[in-house]
């Protein structure tokens, strides 16, 4: 059986965003990258506007019953 050595998060990032940029320049890697930001953003303003709407007490109580 062989062993596998696994990347450190550091080293596989650096990989990766070496890889898209050699394959699709640094201009559309920037962008590809950034679609991802916009998703995460989206996903924060909902989470914001679900917590306004959030009954504290109640959410508790359904999550610790």
């Amino acid at each position: 059986m062989t062993e596998t050595l696994l990347m450190t998060e550091e080293q596989l990032i650096s990989q990766a965003v070496k890889a898209l940029i050699d394959k699709l320049g640094l201009l559309e890697a920037t962008r590809f990258l950034a679609l991802k930001s916009e998703e995460q953003l989206d996903s924060v303003k909902w989470h914001r506007k679900w917590q306004t709407q959030l009954d504290k007490d109640a959410f508790f109580n359904d999550v610790f019953k």
